[in-house]
């Protein structure tokens, strides 16, 4: 994680890039989106563009990932998803590859904004079976490696130990364990299947009190689908988390390793491990308050 924060990323920054390589937009307003993410700095360009940097090295990859696949898979999905419209290159004060979008109307999911919210979730779950049913043809994704999205959950598992050591005098460590060890009992044994990689609030838009749109596929791959479900815990709860894995169909291991996703991501940041963002800490311990309350299938 060590490259990750030591460019500086701002207004300045993107309309130099722009002028440079774009210049037939170099006339329009560039400003910061009100969520600008973590993995990317996002810059709303004029009225119906957005341009996207990723925010370190180890995010650099999944520029040209989105540049090829989302054009493919957006005709074969039931809501809109990000357009790539042109792909910016290095330059002398920015080191990787970047994007210039399509701008997709809609806010940031959040509860307030969602009028109901278990029909919010249903509708959620026919957009991720709908990917999950997309054929791994024409040069798919390879298969992912340890710590990728679509990979097995126990490429974590040290790091989740660690969190609960760290945290042991604060949570209930043993019911956590349980938890977790409930995670680690299984691995996914069939057919690899698209993944989104980072089904959250900040990549599903609302618009009308309604999901609107999915956005930022960066972890987009293939494998395992359990990490496309932490948005069970994180977002719903009660209802709208029952109503979620009916609508998925998910069986029971399946719906355990995906609360460890949500397990693991709260732990690391409660923890304050190496690489987290210390402006999720509050949400994280409510994440993690939600997952220890909810522990019966």
């Amino acid at each position: 994680m060590s490259n990750n924060y030591q460019i500086h990323i701002d207004t300045a920054l993107v309309r130099r890039l722009i002028a440079e390589q774009f210049p037939q937009w170099a006339h329009l307003p560039i400003r910061p989106v009100e969520f600008g993410g973590w993995d990317n700095r996002t810059f709303h360009l004029g009225d119906h563009m957005s341009v996207k940097l990723p925010s370190g090295e180890e995010y650099a990859p999944k520029v040209e990932k989105e540049q090829y696949w989302l054009p493919k898979l957006a005709p074969l999905l039931p809501l809109p998803i990000s357009t790539p419209l042109a792909m910016g290159r290095p330059s002398e004060d920015y080191p990787y590859n970047w994007s210039v979008y399509k701008w997709i109307d809609g806010e940031t999911a959040s509860p307030e904004r969602i009028t109901d919210l278990s029909q919010f979730a249903r509708e959620l779950a026919k957009f991720l079976c709908a990917l999950q049913k997309l054929p791994l043809t024409d040069n798919p994704i390879k298969s992912p490696e340890d710590g990728e999205r679509g990979g097995p959950l126990s490429a974590y598992d040290s790091e989740a130990r660690e969190a609960i050591s760290a945290l042991r005098n604060r949570i209930d460590s043993v019911a956590v364990t349980e938890i977790w060890n409930e995670a680690m009992a299984s691995v996914w044994q069939k057919p690899p299947v698209w993944v989104h990689g980072d089904i959250a609030i900040g990549n599903l838009l609302v618009k009308h009190g309604k999901l609107s749109a999915v956005i930022d596929f960066g972890g987009l791959g293939i494998g395992d689908p359990s990490c496309d479900l932490a948005i069970a815990w994180t977002l719903f709860k009660g209802e709208s988390r029952d109503a979620f894995r009916s609508a998925m169909k998910i069986d029971q291991a399946t719906w355990a390793r995906g609360r460890g996703w949500a397990l693991w991501k709260a732990l690391i940041v409660c923890a304050g491990l190496p690489g987290t963002d210390p402006l999720a800490l509050a949400e994280s311990w409510r994440v993690l308050d939600e997952i220890l309350a909810d522990t019966i299938f």
